[in-house]
């Protein structure tokens, strides 16, 4: 009888066809062959809630026939399997069409800044870090309560940053009306696109993986990208305001955007990260 934990067992079970082999990529991650000739992502989850949030933001993202992401073929309490995409190396016409694919989907919209993809839970995931899907209208006190105190707090909790130093956080975050620029519908957002997210494809285009997707502020996206590093950022950004330009100002928010995910980053890896969150808070005007 085959394992609950076999990966094998798992990708023939929810997508119904035999496995002819497979290959670890990870303590997590395996590649299996199918008998009807699909190549698949088996990937384990054991945090509660984690696979059906990361199926829902595929299938999300997805829906708004923009950016390029693998199909999920089924999905459990436990596991994940999905279309493999193969590989190449990043090129700058990638980049530009990637650039224009992620207006094409900020712009699909999303319910309220914070609403979860459909049928994905509020109690979500972005990496390792728990994160919480709780709708609000009105993006600067949503971003504050929802995506940077929660982690500042864990970070002065587990002693990362010290309370006087959270005081300047929380400044930028009591400042955030007049900081946020413009106000902006709620975007389709991927939520955790740093370059390790993006797949190079052999077929000339960008495919994001491993979404914490929900409705949020264009520039958070694109201010993760940049924070992480991207090939061929400039032509990134260049195929994205040809769609959807950025309000005027933008450079000057993209610390403010950067600071979710470098808090989250303190949380889960310590102090550097910390350091960075906190001398992005010091530069804000």
């Amino acid at each position: 009888m085959p394992s609950p934990s076999d990966p094998g067992a798992a990708a023939a079970r929810l997508t119904g066809a035999s496995v002819r082999r497979t290959r670890p990529l990870s303590g997590a991650v395996t590649e299996a062959a199918l008998d009807d000739g699909r190549v698949v992502i088996v990937k384990r989850e054991d945090r509660p809630g984690a696979v059906r949030a990361e199926a829902a933001g595929l299938r999300w993202l997805g829906d708004a026939r923009a950016v390029r992401v693998p199909v999920v073929h089924g999905h459990d309490g436990r596991w994940l399997v999905s279309e493999r995409v193969a590989t190449g190396a990043p090129a700058p016409g990638a980049a530009l069409r990637l650039g224009r694919a992620l207006a094409a989907l900020h712009r699909a919209g999303a319910p309220a800044f914070g609403a979860p993809p459909p049928d994905g839970p509020e109690a979500a995931f972005i990496g390792g870090a728990p994160m919480r899907n709780t709708p609000g209208q009105e993006w600067p006190a949503w971003y504050a309560e929802h995506r940077v105190l929660p982690y500042l707090r864990a970070a002065v909790d587990a002693g990362t940053v010290r309370p006087v130093e959270a005081a300047v956080v929380e400044r930028v975050c009591a400042r955030l009306p007049a900081l946020a620029g413009p106000a902006e519908p709620p975007a389709r957002l991927h939520g955790d696109l740093w370059n390790g997210n993006v797949l190079w494809g052999a077929d000339g285009h960008a495919w994001l993986i491993d979404p914490a997707a929900h409705g949020g502020h264009r520039e958070t996206d694109l201010a993760m990208l940049e924070l992480f590093g991207c090939p061929f950022l400039d032509r990134v950004n260049e195929g994205y305001d040809e769609i959807a330009p950025r309000a005027d100002g933008w450079p000057g928010r993209v610390g403010v955007h950067q600071l979710f995910p470098l808090l989250v980053h303190a949380v889960l890896f310590g102090r550097a990260y910390a350091e960075q969150a906190l001398a992005i808070a010091r530069r804000v005007p």
